[in-house]
């Protein structure tokens, strides 16, 4: 579905995670961070299990797992709009560096990524 892209290397592309407490949540996230061209594609998981202290306590939760294909330029904006989004009180938000890779791209890859200038280093194959 869709086409792929190349990515060379690279250390403008970022894949941001973040966890969401259910379906609902994660899609409408992903739809809004989609619909503002703050990602250019956001995939959710099924459900994952996590496990981690939260106030004195241990606790685990079912959770669903966003990936979040970003550039460095439009990072603090996506921060902030998950934050603004998202109901937990402190968003799990994790940031790393794309050096490199073949992705499989979303439908229209290559628009949305010009609009949030991926055309850097983006190539529609």
């Amino acid at each position: 579905m869709g086409c792929c892209i190349f990515l060379p290397m690279s250390s403008e592309a970022l894949l941001v995670f973040c966890t969401c407490p259910d379906g609902e949540t994660a899609g409408v996230i992903a739809g809004q961070l989609v619909d503002e061209r703050l990602a250019a594609c956001v995939t959710i998981s099924e459900a994952v299990t996590s496990v981690y202290h939260w106030q004195g306590a241990s606790e685990t939760a079912e959770e669903r797992q966003l990936l979040i294909k970003t550039t460095r330029q439009r990072y603090p904006e996506l921060e902030r709009r998950i934050t603004d989004l998202h109901p937990y009180e402190l968003p799990e938000i994790i940031a790393v560096t794309i050096e490199q890779g073949l992705l499989g791209a979303c439908p229209r890859i290559g628009t949305v990524a010009r609009e949030v200038h991926f055309e850097s280093f983006f190539s529609v194959i």
